[in-house]
């Protein structure tokens, strides 16, 4: 990563644990930060909106990356399509189908999910058996937001539970933003 970059880890649901990667990537030695939500369990769209801009606020946009997993995606996609930042990208790992019956959690506000082009380059990396996105709706995300799609296979959630603590081929698909 350069050092000039800073790079805003955007967690989903509960938050990424110890374990999870994006953990590994804030202990990597680059520039990142977490951007920590107040309610981690019912989250809120204008909270978790509210605070990636504040935390984007305060740098130079093209110096910006943010790294969503799971309804972080969600978040930044709001965020996007609310403050319409030129931020230098976003990494956008297994984004969650908020709009399906399983999703069943107290989310306020976050659907429907934006299908509005980014206004920033950005990548998104699915699964093929991924249990909160079907590959298709992950591929429709990728086009409506105008992302570069990455179909790593079967790889559940790009979480925890299915293996991904360090990774270093996200974190390689990061410096290529």
């Amino acid at each position: 990563m350069a050092s000039n970059l800073i790079n805003f880890i955007v967690p989903g649901l509960g938050n990424s644990g110890p374990e999870h990667w994006q953990t590994w990537f804030e202990q990597s030695g680059g520039s990142f930060q977490r951007i920590n939500q107040r309610e981690w369990d019912a989250p809120d769209r204008e909270d978790w909106v509210s605070n990636i801009q504040q935390a984007v606020a305060g740098h130079d946009p093209a110096t910006v990356i943010l790294i969503g997993h799971s309804l972080g995606c969600t978040a930044i996609a709001h965020w996007a399509n609310a403050y319409k930042v030129p931020v230098r990208g976003a990494l956008l790992v297994a984004p969650s189908d908020i709009e399906t019956p399983q999703y069943d959690f107290p989310a306020t506000g976050f659907a429907p999910i934006p299908l509005s082009p980014l206004p920033f380059p950005s990548i998104v990396v699915a699964s093929t058996n991924d249990p909160w996105v079907t590959i298709n709706r992950a591929k429709l995300f990728a086009d409506a937001w105008g992302s570069r799609f990455v179909n790593i296979g079967e790889a559940g959630h790009i979480n925890v539970a299915s293996g991904y603590t360090t990774w270093s081929d996200g974190l390689e698909l990061l410096r290529s933003l």
